[in-house]
């Protein structure tokens, strides 16, 4: 490590706008960084106490068990109110308060706190509200981050990760690459069905997206459909939003030598 660089703890952290989210879609590239060895976790940002089946009880003790699955470092709940997280909320609050309440001096805190060299955000054209204030929340966060005099509570020095990938959820994005999660994607599903309350399909009680009899069996198709594009089983897509730069592009393909797609992108 150079001396200009900063020292990291996690390896990889995402944030969820509520437990379940992260599992859903990108559960597969942290079961294969724990794997690697690296150190994972994930914050959610809600206690999804608004969702239409099951008590936050029984969605704490789901994320407990999907948790272990993964076999994450960390898992953290911030316990913003569901259906209501706003990238703007306590900014009126007088300046010592707004360092320990307003949510994006939290997720700051957060990012000071754990150090991760890379971090997972919601893609920002999303279905559900709060899944896109949570994209506008935490990439505000992330600049806030490295602002020295941006006060939180408790202090910790400013921190920058070392890259920011955004993943998609329900709208597709074209990724910027696609992650090769095929020798964990078992291990994925197993994550998300530990939330039965929210994926099981069921007869009773009112009707949902995730719970509908073809949720789980869309996510399949949608992790073989990236997968198809790197010639793998099952994938994963990112997008960065910046350019990514290779210092050894020889090196990186000979380390990365996939086969050749089976479905290609749309033209631009």
């Amino acid at each position: 490590m150079s001396a200009a660089e900063p020292a990291y703890g996690l390896e990889v952290l995402a944030f969820g706008p509520h437990p379940d989210d992260v599992e859903l879609f990108c559960g597969g590239l942290l079961a294969q960084m724990a794997r690697l060895g690296h150190r994972t976790g994930i914050v959610d940002l809600t206690r999804g106490e608004k969702s239409s089946r099951g008590t936050p009880e029984t969605r704490a003790a789901e994320t407990e068990a999907a948790s272990r699955v993964l076999g994450l470092t960390v898992r953290e709940n911030l316990g913003l109110p569901d259906g209501w997280v706003d990238p703007w909320a306590g900014f009126e609050a007088p300046e010592a308060e707004r360092a320990r309440t307003a949510p994006v001096t939290r997720i700051v805190e957060v990012l000071r706190r754990l150090r991760p060299e890379l971090v997972l955000v919601p893609w920002q054209q999303e279905r559900h509200p709060d899944h896109e204030a949570t994209s506008e929340l935490v990439t505000r966060a992330l600049f806030f981050a490295s602002v020295r005099k941006f006060e939180t509570a408790p202090v910790h020095p400013p921190f920058t990760p070392r890259q920011v990938l955004y993943y998609p959820m329900r709208h597709l994005a074209e990724p910027s690459f696609v992650a090769d999660v095929t020798a964990v994607h078992g291990q994925k599903m197993a994550a998300v069905r530990c939330y039965a309350s929210q994926v099981e399909a069921r007869a009773e009680g009112p009707p949902t997206l995730v719970g509908s009899p073809l949720s789980l069996t869309s996510l399949e198709a949608r992790d073989r459909f990236y997968g198809a594009q790197i010639g793998v089983a099952h994938g994963e897509p990112y997008v960065l939003r910046e350019t990514l730069g290779l210092v050894d592009p020889v090196e990186h393909f000979r380390r990365n030598s996939f086969a050749r797609p089976l479905f290609f992108p749309a033209p631009r």
